[in-house]
């Protein structure tokens, strides 16, 4: 049976301190106040060649002065928010979640030697796992905000660039939190070859797009039923160091994108719709993914708002989402957050994600991706 959100998912809305002890508030907004350290892909590529005791022992140690002042930063821009945004459940309720995670990491004692090490592993392999469900957590807050603007008739989600500023932030600093707990966990899996913790030295991304290809055209067909072909131009043999799972989530969305805009255009046609080209690129200092389709493209007046937060054509799953499943969905679909996140996953390791449209005709994304891997963390 599924669990009512307000009886037993979300904690008592109200401030900080209403909640918690005035020692705990004053010390999160001590910490949110120091600055936060970023690394790059190279570093953490160096880092983790070698997992000896000597280099997860140094890990655990930056990690665990690192992460309580990421979680602070969190926490007071949460408990900041305009709007009233900080006051819905869900967004109260990611709160105290990232609350509770930089107590724990706050009480922890300090990392002495490898048994201190094995226990904080295991500490922020939970707290990783307490935050799985944010990302939908807090969309089903914006959209009741969302929702309250427009019954309101006051303004609308789109023109408040602060709260976009703001969910740019977060969702950055959660791809940074992710990562480094991620990759700190996965040097204590079994070694992979071509992996140095999660980073894979040799992605192929030919290789990635065609496994994104297959699930976006999967998605596709249950859908709408149908989906379109897409065809691949690139090199398979070429390979850079890169997190898979980060390609695979950008290069799904766009191709997902391309083909929903192709099936729309010709559902009612008798002919059959044109394929999605992929191109992939080998630059000097950037990998460049061109995703290309004849959807009809985009209005110039439209093209501000396919970076906004919930600007979405399909129908929102976030009503029926059920913050008590704790392992979140598979795929954000028709959360309105696939274009803007993915865009955050490229900028995140130096990269960027652009777009191009003819209206009337199609549109061109542009996936950058800096093969160097030296450029630090944008960190918020």
């Amino acid at each position: 049976m599924r669990t009512s959100i307000a009886s037993s998912v979300v904690p008592h809305v109200g401030r900080l301190v209403d909640r918690f002890s005035k020692e705990l508030v004053d010390d999160i907004y001590r910490c949110s106040f120091k600055r936060q350290t970023g690394v790059s892909l190279k570093y953490m590529l160096d880092f983790g060649a070698q997992p000896i005791e000597r280099q997860l022992l140094y890990s655990a140690q930056f990690l665990h002065k690192e992460l309580p002042v990421r979680l602070a930063h969190r926490v007071a821009e949460l408990e900041n928010l305009p709007f009233g945004l900080h006051q819905k459940e869900q967004v109260a309720a990611v709160r105290n979640k990232y609350v509770e995670s930089f107590q724990e990491l706050r009480g922890f004692p300090v990392i002495k030697d490898m048994v201190d090490e094995k226990n904080f592993t295991s500490l922020i392999k939970h707290i990783m796992e307490r935050h799985n469900n944010v990302v939908p957590m807090i969309a089903r807050g914006v959209l009741e905000l969302k929702s309250e603007l427009a019954h309101e008739s006051k303004w609308s989600l789109n023109d408040q660039p602060e709260i976009h500023q703001f969910l740019d932030g977060f969702y950055m600093s959660r791809i940074g939190i992710r990562m480094l707990i991620g990759q700190h966990v996965a040097l204590h899996n079994p070694p992979r070859d071509g992996y140095i913790g999660q980073i894979c030295t040799k992605v192929s991304p030919v290789d990635v797009a065609r496994d994104a290809i297959d699930d976006a055209r999967s998605i596709c067909m249950r859908q709408l039923g149908d989906a379109p072909e897409v065809e691949i131009f690139g090199t398979p043999e070429f390979t850079f160091a890169y997190v898979p799972g980060h390609l695979h989530q950008m290069l799904f969305e766009l191709v997902k994108n391309s083909l929903r805009a192709l099936c729309d255009r010709y559902q009612d046609s008798d002919q059959l719709p044109p394929s999605v080209r992929v191109v992939i690129a080998e630059g000097t200092e950037d990998l460049t993914i061109k995703v290309s389709d004849e959807g009809g493209g985009i209005p110039r007046s439209g093209m501000p708002r396919i970076w906004t937060y919930l600007y979405s054509t399909a129908k929102s799953p976030l009503q029926e989402f059920d913050p008590s499943d704790e392992q979140g969905p598979v795929v954000l679909a028709g959360y309105g957050y696939g274009l803007p996140l993915s865009r955050l996953y490229a900028r995140y390791f130096g990269g960027d994600l652009t777009v191009q449209s003819m209206d009337g005709y199609g549109t061109d994304a542009y996936l950058s991706l800096n093969r160097l891997g030296e450029i630090q963390e944008p960190l918020p």
